[in-house]
């Protein structure tokens, strides 16, 4: 994926994350790390909590996944050559 397609789609991915971060009233990284450590455990007997927390979680990861590779292809190449120039229209 081109550096460009990684900054669209990571923030496509964090407005699906702000509407949990918002309805929860937490980040996304501090609700991933409780949840991995299995600190939220007493909200699986909620169905509503339980698919959200599932989709939330997926939803931080794939993001993470993106980050990283946007990171590794920013220190494969200057900024410069990163840089997507399109003339104003």
């Amino acid at each position: 994926m081109e550096t460009h397609e990684l900054v669209v789609e990571m923030k496509l991915l964090e407005r699906r994350l702000t509407l949990y971060e918002e309805k929860y009233g937490v980040l996304s990284e501090n609700f991933h790390a409780a949840l991995t450590a299995g600190q939220l455990a007493r909200y699986d007997e909620f169905d509503e909590t339980r698919a959200d927390f599932s989709r939330w979680k997926g939803i931080y990861e794939t993001w993470r996944r993106r980050k990283a590779d946007y990171d590794r292809q920013l220190k494969a190449r200057s900024l410069e050559e990163a840089l997507r120039f399109q003339p104003a229209y």
